[in-house]
């Protein structure tokens, strides 16, 4: 599978930087243990609320350019934070879910888990021109709006909605999940080295998660 964003989305967002890290070998057993970093995203928060956190301001920028409501539609990891703040806590998923909220969470960059098996062909970020299927958690179909980002494979499925704002079911990573394709975005001035640290964090929660499993990261 290769994956891409189209040009003219990295033209219209020159300061985009992406990360991707794939992972062969996921079991829905291991004892994953996301609290170091939800304890990082805690304090993080007990200084200053979510919407005010650099990586966070910067999605909602480009929210707005897409002309979405930020407010509204908020990218993923602004929404953990708030339900953080919120509830204390975040719901225990799957363990490679969990990992990757946590440590969304603990540097408020979106961080996006897929289970590959279930993407055909290649992968693109890109505008839609609304022929896209978006299959929804609870089973119902949606075609994207014409010019909304998606991601989107060789078959016309997307596998999330705004961008960073909400994934596919169809996608969604589950106890049949073996193969996983993970990608983070961010837009900030620091971009390039938080996302270089989030991978790093990540890849070592994964690795004492998963120690056989095989990883590959790229940004």
């Amino acid at each position: 599978m290769q994956f891409r964003h189209h040009p003219q989305l990295r033209a219209d967002f020159p300061t985009l930087v992406v990360g991707t890290l794939r992972l062969d070998g996921v079991s829905p057993s291991a004892p994953a243990d996301p609290a170091p970093w939800l304890d990082i995203a805690r304090a993080r928060l007990a200084d200053t609320s979510e919407g005010q956190l650099p990586p966070i301001q910067a999605w909602r920028r480009a929210f707005t350019a897409m002309g979405l409501k930020p407010t509204q539609y908020r990218c993923a990891s602004e929404s953990l934070l708030r339900r953080l703040r919120r509830e204390g806590d975040l719901p225990s998923l799957h363990p490679l879910v969990d990992l990757c909220n946590a440590v969304s969470a603990a540097f408020a960059i979106p961080v996006a888990a897929l289970d590959a098996d279930r993407i055909t062909g290649d992968l693109e970020v890109r505008r839609a021109d609304g022929t896209e299927r978006y299959d929804t958690f609870t089973g119902d179909v949606e075609h994207p709006d014409p010019g909304e980002v998606v991601f989107v494979d060789t078959a016309g499925r997307a596998h999330a909605r705004r961008w960073t704002n909400r994934q596919s079911g169809h996608s969604a990573i589950s106890a049949a999940t073996s193969r996983a394709f993970i990608v983070t975005e961010a837009l900030h001035e620091d971009a390039t080295a938080d996302v270089t640290a989030l991978l790093a964090a990540l890849t070592g929660a994964l690795r004492t998660t998963w120690p056989t499993a095989t990883l590959t990261t790229t940004t």
